[in-house]
């Protein structure tokens, strides 16, 4: 592969120069800045000009700035700020955080300060000043370099800002105290224990308290397994939970006397059930079986054998039961000398005892140490400032250079990370067939039952409980295995608990071994925060152990100690020091983090089907070979790998987009049924708008029919009827009363009020004459003469108008008629 060329047109990176190059003044990107200028702005500035940075968190207070620091590894020029809480390396002139120069003071683990010497043929070279180096490695798998410029005296403050902070002599000096719980309050810890351990005897209806807690009411059992209160003050051991769970079979006077044959007391309890088989996970330190692997306690064994349930299905034969030792057998015999060692099957009901291989905590330090050194070295953002394509000619990464690639991938395997890791998988699953599978129950113990142990039961347990693979199961493992069984995870981190500040170091790798060559950056002439490469193992815990577990969050939250959940070595310890009070919760952190993506966010796997897999999980053997984790080990190392490697965030992204467009799609649908909706009200009111037409016509049709026939009737008479409309305002109903002429009011169908008026006068004689109906209701009339005159003038026809056109007789005239005799007279 042809390298790429550097870009023209513009100044060229740090990375693109030879070391010459870099090294000579004016001819690098270090000399581009404008140095007086920026030793004006950090003598003419203060610590309250960055008071108001968005970016600090809630009780982060800077203590030291520095101007002008360039961050070697990117070459990029910004300004360094040391807090309570980390380093800040903000961009020049937008103060963008930069995340790789960026890092918790609890995450470093050790800094040191460097001089590189510039080499030139000039003859003034001696004018040249050494560049100041500040080189920061960190316990994420990152190896930071700060450029000072000389005779600053910028870098004298940082270093001296981060002896003072970055090792604090007690846990109460850390950035957690400071700031408090927050809104990410913690819930007592306790309580959430005895709501799984409720949850695994089938008894998640039972909620626990603080008074049940206190009181003691929380020891529930079922018909195998019980919740023991023996540890409720710590004394059968200070390093296991307040309260766990044993067979119901053995007393606590029994709990006693085995606990004396474990180390530290770790005597063994169940840390998880199968529900309705029986079949449990059990947990514990090595027995100590003496040098002669002779010695023997009944009470361990009896405790031992109680894990052997009877089985379901065969009334009478026992559950069969297996000893897993996470350590190599070469170990488990050389821990004889100390009193350890591993258990004899002939004592056990002939329990095999398999033994896993997994390496102890020293050996796992100094794995990742080697781990971490070759990412830096081949990696594209390296602590030197070079890439691994200018430092190996060739890339290591993206093909090129065969035999560089394959000195590359030697030198990985050489580190024995992935060893480790696999190691680990392997043991987890097959403790998980053999609880799947056989029904079996499985005791895990390693030395001191807090490492390996840990690792192994908690990923059987992910593997076997469907529960756990949720967001509250989860929390319920973490907080049970790792916490409540005391995990030491201030010693693991190097991390101060209440003995005392934590003690760690991360011994690398000399260029005389051949591995890894140093770079004159690593040549340090003074040192913060580590130890001699003399120390020995025994005062060094700091080991990877969680590293090697969990996921990215988790780490940096437990590395940067901005939560309380993970500080100190054990349960107890955390109670002493009211961490739950005092501090946040790391819970609470993430699931606001949560809330604000809901399935799209990072912590939920794009790929898991829980009606899918709501089983056991059984990987086969070669899926057990695992690789580098990107976005872990190569965030920092190898950015855009991590990113490339990363198919999760794009299905994640898609997901996102899905959610988006399901969103669109619901409010698209809503939409729709409202103007649904509104188009079927429009029709029935169209639909009633029509009834009420026809109902209206078919009312003007008859009132027409009836108007005529009324016209006609009246015109019979020799009357002409007249109607008027005319609009009036609403009027008291007594004026009516007072009108003598007929005036009925009536309302429109717009609600508008209106008066008819009917007005009848007498017809002329001409139209008289010309009345159609007039001249049949003569010519018809009983009454009417031979002379043409009426016989009751009065009487206004009628008889005639009842009996042909359909009108009432108006009886009240006849009151006011007068009889005249010709009426009745004879013709």
């Amino acid at each position: 592969m042809t390298p790429p060329r550097p870009p023209s047109g513009r100044q060229r990176p740090l990375r693109y120069y030879s070391d010459s190059e870099r090294t000579e003044g004016g001819s690098g990107s270090w000399d581009t800045l404008e140095w007086n200028k920026l030793d004006q702005t950090a003598s003419g500035s203060s610590s309250t000009s960055f008071a108001n940075l968005s970016c600090l968190l809630e009780s982060e207070r800077v203590i030291v700035e520095g101007y002008g620091v360039v961050l070697i590894n990117t070459d990029e020029a910004g300004t360094l700020l040391v807090t309570n809480f980390r380093i800040l390396f903000l961009s020049e002139g937008t103060r963008k955080v930069i995340p790789l120069g960026t890092i918790p003071l609890a995450t470093i683990e050790k800094f040191n300060k460097t001089a590189l010497k510039v080499q030139s043929n000039n003859r003034q070279s001696d004018k040249n000043p050494p560049r100041r180096l500040l080189q920061v490695t960190g316990k994420d798998m990152r190896i930071i370099v700060y450029g000072f410029r000389p005779k600053t005296k910028q870098r004298r403050s940082v270093f001296d800002a981060l002896l003072r902070c970055t090792k604090p002599e007690r846990v109460w000096d850390l950035y957690t105290f400071a700031c408090g719980p927050s809104k990410f309050g913690n819930a007592n810890p306790k309580e959430r224990l005895l709501n799984e351990y409720f949850r695994l005897l089938g008894k998640s209806s039972v909620r626990a308290s603080m008074d049940m807690i206190e009181d003691g009411s929380f020891t529930l059992e079922n018909e195998l397994w019980r919740i023991s209160d023996l540890n409720s003050n710590y004394n059968l051991c200070q390093t296991y939970p307040f309260a766990f769970m044993v067979p119901k079979s053995i007393s606590d006077e029994e709990l006693l006397q085995a606990c004396s044959f474990r180390a530290k007391c770790r005597l063994p309890v169940i840390t998880w059930c199968q529900p309705g088989s029986g079949a449990v996970i059990a947990r514990s330190s090595q027995p100590l079986v003496g040098l002669m692997m002779n010695m023997r306690s009944n009470f361990d064994e009896k405790l031992v054998a109680a894990f052997c349930t009877q089985l379901g299905a065969n009334k009478g034969e026992r559950r069969k039961l297996y000893i897993a030792d996470a350590r190599p057998r070469k170990n488990a015999l050389a821990n004889g000398a100390m009193g350890g060692g591993s258990e004899s099957s002939s004592n056990y009901f002939q329990s095999p005892i398999v033994f896993f291989g997994i390496d102890n905590i020293h050996a796992m330090r100094e794995s990742y140490s080697r781990l971490r050194d070759y990412l830096d070295m081949h990696g594209a953002t390296s602590s030197d400032g070079r890439s691994s394509f200018l430092r190996h000619t060739g890339w290591t990464w993206g093909g090129g250079n065969l035999s560089s690639m394959s000195a590359s991938v030697s030198l990985l395997g050489d580190s024995g990370w992935l060893i480790h890791i696999q190691n680990v998988l392997a043991g987890a699953a097959w403790i998980a067939a053999r609880v799947a599978v056989e029904s079996a129950s499985v005791l895990v113990h390693c030395s001191d039952g807090w490492d390996r142990t840990t690792q192994l039961v908690s990923l059987a347990c992910l593997m076997l409980d469907p529960y756990y693979r949720t967001f509250a199961g989860f929390q319920a493992l973490v907080e049970k295995d790792w916490l409540a069984f005391g995990h030491p995870f201030s010693d693991r981190v190097g991390m101060p608990n209440i003995s005392g500040s934590g003690n760690f170091d991360l011994p690398r790798q000399s260029s005389s071994a051949g591995s890894y060559p140093s770079s004159p950056v690593r040549q340090s002439t003074q040192s913060g925060g580590s130890q001699s490469s003399s120390s020995s193992h025994a005062q060094n815990n700091y080991s990877p152990i969680f590293t090697q577990t969990f996921l990215v969050d988790f780490m940096d939250c437990l590395l940067s100690c901005r939560f309380g959940n993970f500080l100190c070595n054990s349960e107890k310890e955390r109670q002493q020091c009211a961490i739950a009070e005092a501090c946040g919760c790391i819970w609470a952190y993430l699931t606001d983090l949560r809330s604000l993506a809901t399935t799209s966010h990072v912590h939920c796997n794009p790929f898991y089907d829980p009606l899918k897999y709501d089983g056991p999980l059984l990987p086969p053997a070669a899926s057990l070979s695992p690789t580098l984790w990107p976005q872990f080990h190569l965030r920092w190392a190898c950015p855009e790998e991590a990113k490339a490697a990363d198919i999760e965030v794009q299905c994640r992204a898609m997901r996102a987009k899905y959610s988006e467009m399901q969103k669109d799609k619901e409010a698209t649908e809503r939409r729709v049924d409202e103007i649904s909706f509104a188009m079927e009200s429009l029709s029935a009111e169209l639909l009633r708008e029509r009834r009420m037409s026809w109902s209206a016509r078919e009312s003007a049709k008859r009132a027409t029919k009836e108007y005529r026939a009324l016209t006609r009737a009246v015109q019979s008479l020799g009357c002409k009827v007249n109607f008027t409309t005319s609009d009036v305002e609403d009027a008291p109903l007594e004026n009516n009363n007072n009108n003598n002429n007929s005036n009925p009011r009536r309302r429109d169908r717009q609600g508008n009020n209106s008066d008819v008026s009917v007005s009848i006068s007498l017809m002329s004689e001409e139209n008289r004459s010309e009345n159609q109906v007039g001249r049949v209701c003569e010519a018809l009339c009983p009454l009417r003469t031979r002379e043409g005159v009426c016989r009751w003038p009065e009487a206004g026809c009628a008889h005639l108008g009842s009996q042909f056109v359909g009108l009432k007789t108006n009886f009240d005239a006849f009151d006011r008629l007068s009889i005249h005799e010709s009426y009745f007279k004879s013709e």
